[in-house]
């Protein structure tokens, strides 16, 4: 029998291939290769999950109540204890019931929401560099991105007042993420009030991604774009996990703020998803009342891999971002090479790898970024055989 052709959807055909599944793959074959591989290059804690959250999800997983189907939204006592951490750690009030959205992980919800608030041809503001889930998300569901620059020169923030007046006035979502991925920058309440000023002003729906607020060093904490009066009138915040507990093969997040942004978001997910398996959300429920018991050590540990990381790579002569939150270094390119080159040169000559910056938008262009996530003696090797090599291209 003849076989006819199977032609995937026009969105998947022009989706480019998912940025750490392209590097995994050039890992791989330097592997083959025979190469030691250092390993910078996915934002992927080495460190692992807490004892007493693994202890609570052993005790957890063998009760029978948890083996049938959770509810959408989470479970109850879940969403208690996001809004209890939300209120301790940023005095910030949320209704467990109508505030609170549990997320098989925020890249879930990041995915899904403009499937929620979206309609074909739609804007959505779009940062570059950035998560590429914001503009991926944003196609899948018809809409356009407009990309807004982060540049050295402006802190790394967007620049809400160069956004055209007709963009601003069609525009229907924002996609934001402090601390940022990949450039580390911070933002301060300051700024989110001047996006909720823009936000209401143009009405636009703003999706604050905040995974990386609890990885911060020399005591600057992040600020939550919910802090800024008016912020839950005209948006919701991304939360995960993953990062803060060295979570994320458990795959549980959560989205809090706007009460419609979350309904609709939450009917996406009953009819695509059914929830996060309720074990799982019994051991969130322990790491969220932890406290900052669990949170200080790990923070301690990034915080000496930065100070190892960041010296050498400028003793060697790189221009290299400062870094007061998130695990990413953000480091400028040698004269001479790409983003694409400098990331080959790396990893042929020294098996180093890391990301591109323009694999998060065409505005990294011109950097690379090295994450923290493995032990600072490899990371010291790192720098010792990136100075061995040169800079040279």
């Amino acid at each position: 029998m003849a076989e006819f052709p199977i032609e995937p959807a026009d969105r998947i055909k022009t989706l480019p291939p998912y940025l750490f599944a392209a590097i995994d793959e050039m890992k791989k074959k330097a592997i083959a290769r025979g190469m030691d591989i250092i390993n910078l290059g996915i934002g992927d804690p080495d460190l692992p999950t807490p004892a007493p959250i693994v202890e609570r999800m052993r005790q957890e997983v063998g009760n029978p109540k948890h083996h049938q189907y959770p509810s959408y939204e989470g479970m109850l006592t879940f969403r208690q204890a996001v809004a209890t951490w939300y209120q301790r750690r940023f005095g910030v009030s949320l209704d467990d019931g109508t505030e609170v959205l549990t997320l098989i992980g925020s890249k879930e919800g990041i995915g899904h929401v403009p499937l929620a608030m979206v309609n074909s041809g739609d804007i959505v503001l779009v940062p570059t560099p950035g998560y590429p889930v914001y503009p991926v998300g944003t196609g899948f569901a018809g809409g356009v991105s407009y990309m807004m620059p982060l540049t050295k020169a402006n802190h790394y923030l967007p620049d809400l007042a160069a956004i055209p007046a007709d963009v601003a006035r069609k525009a229907k979502l924002m996609f934001l993420n402090y601390p940022n991925n990949p450039t580390s920058a911070t933002a301060g309440k300051e700024f989110f009030k001047r996006v909720v000023d823009f936000a209401q002003e143009h009405r636009v729906i703003v999706c604050h991604d905040a995974a990386y607020s609890e990885i911060y060093y020399d005591g600057r904490r992040p600020a939550s774009f919910l802090e800024a009066d008016g912020a839950k009138e005209v948006g919701v915040e991304f939360h995960s996990l993953s990062k803060t507990f060295n979570m994320t093969g458990w795959r549980i997040g959560f989205a809090v703020g706007n009460t419609q942004v979350l309904a609709a978001l939450g009917k996406v997910k009953s009819n695509l998803d059914s929830g996060v398996f309720q074990a799982v959300q019994e051991a969130g429920i322990t790491a969220l009342q932890s406290g900052e018991a669990l949170v200080d050590g790990i923070r301690s540990i990034y915080q000496e891999r930065r100070d190892v990381l960041l010296t050498g790579l400028k003793r060697i002569g790189l221009e290299v971002e400062p870094l007061h939150a998130a695990f990413y270094v953000w480091i400028t390119v040698p004269k001479g090479f790409t983003s694409a080159s400098f990331t080959a040169y790396l990893l042929e000559k020294t098996g180093i790898v890391t990301t591109p910056g323009n694999g998060f938008g065409d505005a990294g262009e011109g950097y690379i970024r090295m994450t923290l996530c493995t032990n600072k003696e490899r990371l010291a090797e790192a720098v010792e055989r990136i100075e061995k090599v040169g800079l040279n291209a």
